[in-house]
């Protein structure tokens, strides 16, 4: 008996040792986080429209070779994030090649389809080289993953489409994006793969300011 209670005890010891480890190297890895270097503050912050709930826009293009490698990463992060978070993807228009990937998005968004189709897009246009941003290839695509054709196509050419990429553009402006993926947190602080030094980088960055600025709310 003796025995069995030192050897649980050593146990216990042990998984808290881990435990003090892994604590020890979370706050190691957040105090490398610097404004300035890893993320900006942004001054004024911009106001959001999510309550209490912290504000997480993804500025990203489905072009993007850096975005479509930053994916896994982020949807591993949005599975684990807590109730308070609110995500808004916004994909942005640098010039007019990019507006069928962003009028893709808004499409499949208005039809309840993004949830499931959002990593497929990526991953056929950069894996399997289907030509997404041709509208032609696109509506022959999304009628074989399931989405009504004449639905489809009636959206996608719809004012409410128009309408959000008008908003896309704004909110680019407001936010001073220079490239993506780039994140913003709660109108507060912006973060980007380049600012991050990669994508895994970028999640935990993403993590920190998210947090962070959780602290900074009322009670």
């Amino acid at each position: 008996m003796p025995s069995l209670f030192l050897n649980r005890t050593l146990l216990a010891i042990r998984w808290l040792a881990i435990a003090v480890l892994c604590c020890a190297a979370t706050l190691a890895e957040a105090q490398q986080f610097q404004a300035g270097r890893e993320y900006l503050r942004l001054d004024p912050p911009r106001p959001v429209a999510t309550g209490s709930r912290i504000e997480v826009l993804e500025f990203f293009y489905y072009g993007c070779p850096i975005c479509y490698e930053f994916q896994p990463h982020m949807s591993r992060w949005i599975y684990q994030a807590p109730d308070y978070v609110s995500l808004q993807r916004i994909p942005v228009l640098s010039s007019e090649n990019w507006e069928p990937f962003a009028k893709l998005y808004y499409t499949l968004d208005i039809l309840g389809e993004v949830g499931r189709l959002h990593w497929p897009v990526y991953d056929n246009f950069h894996f399997d080289g289907v030509k997404l941003n041709e509208v032609k290839v696109m509506i022959d695509w999304v009628s074989r993953n399931g989405v009504d054709r004449d639905k489809f196509i009636s959206t996608l050419e719809s004012d409410e489409v128009k309408s959000r990429l008008e908003q896309s553009r704004e909110l680019v402006k407001t936010y001073e994006v220079r490239g993506v993926p780039t994140l913003v947190v709660d109108g507060k602080y912006l973060t980007s793969a380049r600012l991050a030094g990669g994508t895994r980088q970028l999640a935990q960055v993403l993590d920190f300011l998210v947090k962070m600025a959780r602290t900074q709310r009322p009670n």
